[in-house]
């Protein structure tokens, strides 16, 4: 039978070999996966030109599902820096890379992770149009813009951020919005220029049914992404957000009557009272698409220790309902991220990830926290770390103050509570 699309496949009753794989991974009856993939409430993106993918699932009732960020700026332009990252991200097993490189030789680049990546690979077309086409930003085309999506496509490119919801209605109630910190998606603030300066509807709107064409032919997932997401908690929740994300919303039906996979994208800058709310209205607004969010960071106030303040907010609003975390690193509105600021970026999304499986009860989420528990009763330090999110930094800490005991550490020595419980159960010498 013949399909272009997952969506298509799981609604003409097709199982592919990527829902099987996902099945088996998120141990989710089969039967139950593909009625998820035909509703939309679940995606699995997947290019058919990816051929490195180990493909994943993202939605209702898997886990929670990370991403990194990376890729060059004019400032930082160093592009085997960043597949040290790209290394070190599938080293730590995220599920999803994001290129976000914006000039020099991206094409090349993005091939090279492709062929290497197993995650999926994500991008935002509209950061590499000028710097591709050669080009300022009002002399570009509604047509420049797809060709620069369908290039995206056919080196593999498995879902795509694309700002279709930023409309001149839209921009509309951003202005009366009165906002603090107007608009930070960078994607989004260069489509408010390109309208703004050309005098022209959002081209990624009004030609939507030939991007929609473009990403059925090659089975990339749109993520429709949130131009007026907040960029301060003052902004959350204010009209301009509302207004975009309602029409992100039927765009995601049109999407869905093409079969093309989709995700919204939101949050950015939100109180923590304010988290559950967005969340809910999100899934409802948005028909239960999956949520790609990032952050959200819940104050202002940290810069350098952004990868906390959304670590917070990540867990939050994935217990919540949130499907697909988006990490921050302390580099946040600072610095294109080091190596280490990618590693802490990744591990305190991941332990929101894993904090908010265990919220939502996705099967087996805690079966590794009962493991790691067990062997902290028995003291068995090697089988510690194994369970842990970052093995290498246990081991360092544990390791950099020797103790007169084995089986201790230098917090407590001898006074180990779990030492001293088990000896006194067993029977045995205290030793104190």
């Amino acid at each position: 039978m013949n399909y272009k699309t997952q969506m298509e496949a799981a609604r003409k009753g097709v199982v592919t070999e990527q829902m099987r794989i996902v099945s088996q991974k998120e141990q989710m009856p089969i039967d139950v996966l593909t009625e998820r993939v035909a509703a939309g409430s679940i995606v699995i993106p997947a290019n058919i030109n990816h051929t490195s993918l180990s493909p994943e699932g993202i939605g209702e009732g898997l886990r929670t599902k990370v991403n990194v960020n990376l890729g060059i700026s004019g400032d930082s332009d160093d592009y085997e820096k960043e597949f040290e990252k790209v290394k070190m991200s599938v080293d730590l097993k995220v599920e999803s890379i994001m290129d976000l490189s914006n000039c020099g030789k991206t094409f090349e680049f993005r091939k090279r992770l492709i062929d290497y990546s197993t995650t999926m690979i994500g991008t935002v077309p509209i950061y590499d149009c000028s710097g591709y086409l050669e080009k300022k930003l009002t002399d570009i085309t509604a047509n420049d813009f797809l060709k620069v999506v369908e290039l995206h496509a056919q080196q593999g490119v498995d879902y795509m951020n694309i700002h279709a919801g930023l409309t001149r209605k839209t921009i509309s109630k951003f202005k009366e919005s009165g906002r603090l910190t107007n608009i930070v998606s960078r994607g989004g603030s260069l489509v408010f220029a390109w309208i703004e300066l050309t005098g022209n509807e959002n081209p990624f709107y009004e030609y939507y049914d030939d991007l929609l064409d473009i990403l059925n032919k090659y089975d990339v997932t749109i993520s429709l992404g949130d131009a007026l997401r907040p960029g301060c908690i003052a902004d959350s929740t204010d009209c301009a957000q509302v207004t975009e994300l309602t029409e992100l919303g039927i765009l995601t039906k049109r999407a869905w009557k093409r079969d093309v996979q989709v995700m919204i994208q939101g949050l950015g800058h939100l109180p923590i009272q304010d988290i559950d709310a967005n969340v809910k209205m999100q899934k409802r607004l948005c028909h239960n698409a999956p949520f790609y969010i990032l952050g959200p960071i819940v104050t202002d106030i940290a810069p350098g220790y952004d990868h906390i303040t959304s670590a917070i907010g990540g867990a939050i609003a994935g217990a919540a309902g949130a499907d697909f975390l988006c990490y921050i690193t302390p580099a946040e509105h600072l610095r294109l991220p080091d190596l280490q600021d990618v590693k802490d970026g990744i591990i305190a999304t991941k332990i929101s990830a894993h904090s908010a499986d265990i919220a939502k009860g996705v099967r087996g989420a805690s079966d590794i926290d009962d493991k790691m528990s067990d062997a902290r009763r028995r003291i068995d330090w090697e089988e510690m770390y194994t369970y842990a999110i970052d093995p290498v930094k246990a081991r360092e800490y544990r390791e950099s103050v020797p103790t007169a005991d084995e089986h201790t550490c230098s917090m407590c020595g001898k006074q180990c509570a779990v030492r001293t419980t088990n000896a006194i159960l067993a029977g045995e010498e205290l030793g104190l």
